[in-house]
């Protein structure tokens, strides 16, 4: 009976160890009786190894992989809500200093800023934020050099403005490895780098996903992102965001259906005055949610989101 018992025990405890993380032991003792000899209390004990389980392999190569274009995916339209998941709880600092955000993903001067800018001195070190391979690695208009790193989760983040890149496309990254230094090539008004997060050519509010304080915090390990938070007409680039994570696919769904802001388009002859007045809002409110100056001089075609 009792090589039976061991039996079922190490079957059982088989089991379990295809479920466990690989932080932890890569055995597991289970004691089996306990008795007295010669006045002292021996434990008999048995120690089974733990069968891991292997992560799938992912090939993230799979779907518009090009090496030559910053964003692949021009051509195609990605419908939201889109679930993210992370195997990891926090991320790695994209520089080797305190983070000091200088603008914020949102509306810009009239124009859609799609990422942060974090403060640096040219020549700093900038680090991947998560594992990953580089699909992108070279000068673009607007970016100037630049690098984009697919994630095994299909998130791409991309490191603008570099003075150096120092790796190579189809390089495999883990987090904080270095990938080049920070500069100000492009379109840039002084050293910085600008972080965008894209999912499938859509850009992600970065705050969103991530916590950028000195937690370097993931907000959740499974999130689902709307369209509030792919939209820089959303946000103001001055101000931070109110983040709520979530977490459900109902609770995404149902945000989905929010009201979503009217935009409106300049025409030659338009000023603020009669723009504001059009619509019901005023210059000043329409300068803050815009991000301009009462001063800022408009352009034809130039998009300024009206609020309710």
């Amino acid at each position: 009976m009792k090589y039976i018992f061991i039996s079922i025990v190490f079957c059982c405890a088989s089991l379990l160890g295809i479920a466990q993380n690989d932080s932890l032991s890569n055995s597991l003792k289970i004691e089996l009786q306990s008795y007295k000899f010669n006045g002292a209390i021996l434990v008999e004990t048995v120690e089974i190894p733990l069968i891991r389980k292997k992560a799938l392999a992912i090939d993230i190569k799979a779907d518009h992989w090009d090496t030559t274009v910053h964003n692949p995916y021009i051509d195609t339209f990605q419908k939201f809500p889109v679930e993210l998941n992370f195997t990891d709880t926090t991320f790695a600092s994209p520089v080797p200093h305190t983070k000091v955000i200088t603008s914020r993903y949102g509306w810009r001067r009239g124009r859609p800023h799609n990422g942060i800018d974090i403060d640096l001195v040219t020549g700093d070190s900038v680090s991947t934020i998560l594992d990953g391979i580089v699909r992108f690695a070279r000068y673009t208009n607007g970016f100037g050099n630049a690098v984009v790193v697919r994630h095994y989760n299909g998130l791409e983040s991309t490191y603008a403005h570099l003075s150096h890149i120092g790796v190579k496309v189809n390089d495999t990254l883990v987090r904080g490895q270095y990938i080049g230094k920070g500069g100000n090539t492009g379109n840039s008004r002084g050293s910085h780098l600008h972080l965008e997060l894209s999912y499938k050519g859509e850009q992600i509010h970065p705050e969103y996903l991530f916590d950028f304080s000195s937690k370097n915090a993931i907000r959740s390990q499974q999130v689902w992102v709307t369209q509030k938070w792919t939209h820089a007409r959303f946000h103001n680039s001055r101000r931070v965001s109110k983040v709520k994570v979530i977490k459900s696919a109902d609770e995404a769904a149902l945000l989905s259906l929010a009201k979503k802001p009217r935009m409106y388009v300049v025409k030659k002859g338009d000023t603020l005055y009669g723009i504001s007045r059009q619509n019901n809002m005023s210059i000043s409110r329409l300068c803050k949610t815009n991000a301009i100056n009462k001063s800022s001089p408009l352009k034809i075609g130039q998009k300024l989101v009206l609020e309710p």
